[in-house]
């Protein structure tokens, strides 16, 4: 079970595993989360909070969770994991390899600091004045 909020005047969405992940977990998270990114563009912030991952509950929760993945990581600013999981502090190494997305980790206590991260604006000004366009 994935428990998640969204911070709509922010744009962070918060997201908490709480049992193992069902794939019913990742189409509410669709429902909450495209209708946001339709009118905005773009989410610029996500967390991940958690203490343990507690896995998937089967291989339809897995795919499903690649699958959004897949569809959402290009729409999304920043990833903040926050956890004191020896084993998850390592997951913002290997996804910075595998998604277009800021990600950094922060300790438990450092939860504000993350959300404050999160919230804030980066412009997008290396995109413009270098002509990249995504």
């Amino acid at each position: 079970m994935l428990e998640h909020r969204l911070l709509v005047p922010e744009g962070v969405l918060i997201l908490e595993p709480v049992a193992p992940l069902e794939a019913a977990d990742f189409d509410d998270l669709i429902r909450t989360t495209d209708p946001y990114i339709a009118e905005h563009g773009k989410l610029p912030g996500l967390m991940i909070h958690t203490q343990t991952f507690p896995g998937w509950a089967s291989l339809d929760a897995f795919l499903a969770h690649m699958h959004f993945v897949k569809s959402h990581c290009r729409k999304i600013g920043r990833l903040a994991l926050v956890t004191d999981s020896k084993l998850l502090e390592e997951l913002p190494r290997i996804a910075g390899h595998l998604v277009d997305v800021q990600v950094k980790h922060f300790s438990e206590s450092e939860y504000a600091a993350a959300l404050c991260w999160l919230k804030a604006r980066t412009p997008a000004v290396s995109r413009l004045t270098t002509g990249m366009v995504r």
